[in-house]
């Protein structure tokens, strides 16, 4: 019947103006019209639109003045063609309805007090506040500014239907949607574990908010040459704007040139003709390592003092992307400079350190590094997959890199670096590293993932 009475009524008339209204001419019941609108729009047949109204009550005070006219209405019209005085006025209208209506009425410029009394500025005035009042009391429309000035005289307030409604009660027991909040990335976890252990070891962090960086700090200072695979631009990211640095120390510039060209130190170089142009290019950091040779550098421009460095940040390889591999990730790298270090002294620090990561078992394999001589590949043993698994990378810094920055001739560099996503990997069960890191992450994975456990048993 209500979808008949709609629709009959649509193909005559451009629109229903209230449901309300419309339920009652054609004595339907209302939350019927209403379910039967809401079908009707669900399937794309009528459009509707909700209507909000707020229905409004007068006061007490509201009622009062609806009958006998405002205050500031029985204040004007308590005051002769000649005049009265304000005590006199105050006792003709009594102190409340003087108190109140004195200054609205002033306000209007319905009046205007003399040195002794008070004159009416016009005859005749409306009352417009009782005006107001008769129109809600006859339920019709007023404009939204009048209803806001009645209220703040609480003449009207809005109307309590709620009090005469039958609501469900209330159950304390319940339990609430459990609050939303931010939650740590699996990464954030681990690198806040690995980072706390440096710092029990005494290391110092690195500044490493560069992501961009010159193939200089990146490549040449550390003994890498221009030819390298490496250095081209199917592993690298390069940069088209700016391209190139301005910006680099002369002097050293100078001496990094000639180990590459012609050798020293004790070596021979690689003897190809090295380019500044090269050099100067800029790209987005293969490894932190190019923050380990600034920090090396300015090391060596002041009288030396043993360091203990570490740096766990973002680095970026132009490789294909796969389950293990992504063209960005985390390296973690530790480095230690000190006179007459040996590689003893790098086995026995990577065992410190990887034992408070709860790897005890470790083996080391010789690897070849351009920047490091002699360099080892790092394996731990791991229970679960029952084998060794490589986790890093390690060497000494070589003279050629070391010498050319200024450092003394017995200083000594050990340094290693790690990713900090295989031991997250591990450490939570994940397998893809696209599903650690990337546009591809659950966020689910974000909000229920346990607190980070390095080295408990």
């Amino acid at each position: 019947m209500a979808e008949d009475a709609i629709l009959g009524y649509l193909e005559k008339n451009e629109e229903i103006p209230d449901s309300g209204k419309f339920a009652e001419e054609f004595g339907i019941d209302h939350d019927e019209i209403v379910n039967v609108t809401k079908s009707l729009n669900a399937y794309g047949l009528v459009l509707s639109q909700d209507i909000k109204r707020e229905s409004l009550v007068l006061t007490d005070e509201g009622k009062l003045y609806a009958d006998t006219g405002s205050p500031e209405m029985q204040v004007f019209s308590a005051i002769p063609p000649e005049g009265i005085s304000p005590d006199e006025l105050q006792r003709k209208v009594g102190p409340s309805v003087f108190k109140i209506g004195f200054g609205p009425a002033k306000q209007n410029e319905w009046l205007e007090r003399g040195k002794q009394l008070i004159f009416r500025k016009k005859e005749h005035v409306d009352d417009k506040v009782k005006g107001l009042l008769s129109q809600i009391q006859a339920e019709k429309m007023v404009e939204p500014g009048e209803i806001a000035a009645l209220k703040r005289r609480k003449l009207i307030i809005s109307h309590g239907a709620w009090k005469d409604m039958e609501l469900k009660e209330y159950n304390f027991n319940a339990k609430g949607l459990p609050p939303e909040g931010g939650h740590l990335h699996p990464l954030l976890k681990v690198r806040k574990q690995l980072k706390d252990i440096f710092l029990q070891m005494g290391f110092e962090e690195m500044p490493t908010n560069n992501f961009v960086e010159s193939s200089y700090w990146n490549f040449d200072a550390l003994f890498q040459p221009q030819q390298h695979p490496a250095r081209d631009s199917h592993d690298t990211f390069f940069l088209k704007d700016p391209s190139t640095t301005k910006l680099l120390p002369e002097d050293y510039v100078e001496r990094v040139k000639c180990v590459h060209e012609s050798g020293g130190y004790g070596s021979r170089g690689y003897g190809y003709d090295w380019k500044r142009e090269e050099a100067n290019k800029n790209l987005l950091r293969t490894h932190t390592t190019a923050v380990s040779s600034r920090m090396l550098y300015a090391l060596a421009q002041k009288p030396f003092a043993p360091k203990k460095y570490f740096s766990i940040d973002r680095v970026f390889r132009n490789e294909a992307v796969d389950r293990t591999h992504l063209a960005e990730f985390h390296q973690i790298e530790g480095l230690i400079c000190d006179r007459g270090l040996t590689l003893g002294d790098l086995i026995g620090v990577l065992h410190d350190f990887f034992s408070r990561l709860g790897m005890k078992k470790l083996r080391f394999k010789p690897a070849y590094n351009p920047y490091t001589e002699p360099s080892m590949e790092i394996f731990s043993y791991h229970e679960g997959f029952g084998k060794w698994v490589e986790i890093g990378n390690s060497g000494m810094f070589r003279p050629e890199m070391l010498l050319p920055m200024g450092l003394p001739d017995d200083v000594r560099v050990v340094a290693w670096g790690l990713s900090l996503e295989r031991p997250t990997m591990i450490l939570y069960g994940i397998d893809n590293i696209r599903d650690l890191f990337g546009h591809k992450v659950d966020l689910g994975l974000m909000k229920k993932n346990p607190i980070c456990r390095i080295g408990l048993e």
